[in-house]
């Protein structure tokens, strides 16, 4: 998926279906010309029906789809005829898409799972027909109900990845470069800062054709919590990854520092991140001889508090222990 197809926020402003208007008919015919009520009940507006899809991955689809309108209730008619329910109106949906009420920023509920269907805007009920109101003091109505009256709002769609891995780093830190050469991905590289703006998906494939899905996420930057940067744009991708895989460049000036800051974010942003499984991955680690890698193996053995290994993306260093240890994490 090309970065400039990848569309992760929209606005819709929906409308559901009025309900069909109820019939006030009196049953006539040859031979009966006072057979009372029979007016039919109008039928149901349209639903406005959020659905979920595993075919997709990103609202793109709906970019440029700016109102979903439902179907209008049939009115009622003769002989107690129910008219005709109003048209639904399905809106597809990548899984991990939160659904929110634009006006209130309410989040209204999250679709996680494929064919998952949940109403947003129900169409109104249809107005009950004469013969219902029917009754020992009044023979003939002459009167029905009308069909309850459309249900508008706008909402937001909100995608929030569901990946197995997350990659978390700062901008340049080489997560692009190990998501090209660990999956069939094709993300925007190159050496500067923010290279990549849209989240990036791809599969990995492991061991026996097994496979599992790491996604690269824009570089997080001191103060995203409070939306500095790229922001929440970022950070709300990693809410739904299994594992957090932290890339840190062998050349900065302090691994264990960045990687605090790096953990620090995420804990302002929602501290229920710090539950998840995580790792450190030290990239770019081909411009490391022996010797340097060996005295850097000894002060981080000291100072990180979790696992870590050394890779290089573009000397295929380290990639299938990488991916070994990946895999043992998500099936523990």
């Amino acid at each position: 998926m090309t970065e400039g197809n990848f569309v992760d926020y929209v606005k819709i402003e929906i409308s559901s279906g009025k309900g069909g208007q109820g019939s006030a008919h009196l049953h006539r015919e040859k031979f009966i010309e006072k057979g009372g009520p029979d007016g039919g009940d109008g039928g149901r507006g349209g639903h406005i029906i959020v659905r979920g899809s595993s075919n997709l991955w990103t609202l793109l689809h709906l970019k440029f789809k700016r109102h979903a309108r439902a179907g209008h209730g049939g009115s009622g008619s003769k002989s107690r005829s129910t008219g005709a329910d109003g048209e639904d109106v399905y809106i597809d949906v990548p899984l991990g898409t939160v659904v929110k009420d634009t006006e209130t920023d309410e989040t209204l509920f999250e679709i996680t799972d494929a064919d998952e269907e949940v109403i947003v805007a129900k169409g109104g009920r249809g107005g009950l027909g004469n013969w219902h109101f029917k009754n020992s003091r009044n023979q003939t109505p002459r009167f029905a109900q009308p069909g309850e009256d459309v249900e508008e709002k706008r909402i937001t769609l909100e995608l929030k990845i569901l990946a197995d891995v997350g990659l978390v780093g700062f901008p340049n830190a080489g997560k692009s470069t190990l998501l090209s050469v660990v999956t069939a991905a094709k993300p925007k590289i190159a050496d500067y800062e923010f290279t990549t703006l849209k989240p990036n998906l791809g599969i990995v494939e492991y061991r026996d054709y097994q496979t599992f899905v790491m996604a690269d996420i824009p570089g997080i930057i001191e103060g995203a919590a409070e939306g500095k940067g790229l922001g929440h744009y970022f950070l709300r991708h990693i809410e739904r990854n299994s594992i957090l895989l932290f890339l840190i460049a062998a050349d900065a000036d302090d691994i264990r520092k960045q990687y605090d800051i790096l953990l620090d974010e995420l804990k302002r942003y929602n501290p229920e991140m710090l539950d998840k499984e995580r790792m450190i991955a030290i990239s770019k680690s081909d411009m490391l001889d022996d010797e340097l890698q060996a005295e850097m193996k000894v002060e981080l053995d000291e100072t990180l508090p979790i696992d870590y290994m050394f890779i290089s993306s573009i000397a295929q260093k380290g990639i299938m222990e990488l991916k070994d240890k990946l895999w043992k994490m998500l099936n523990d």
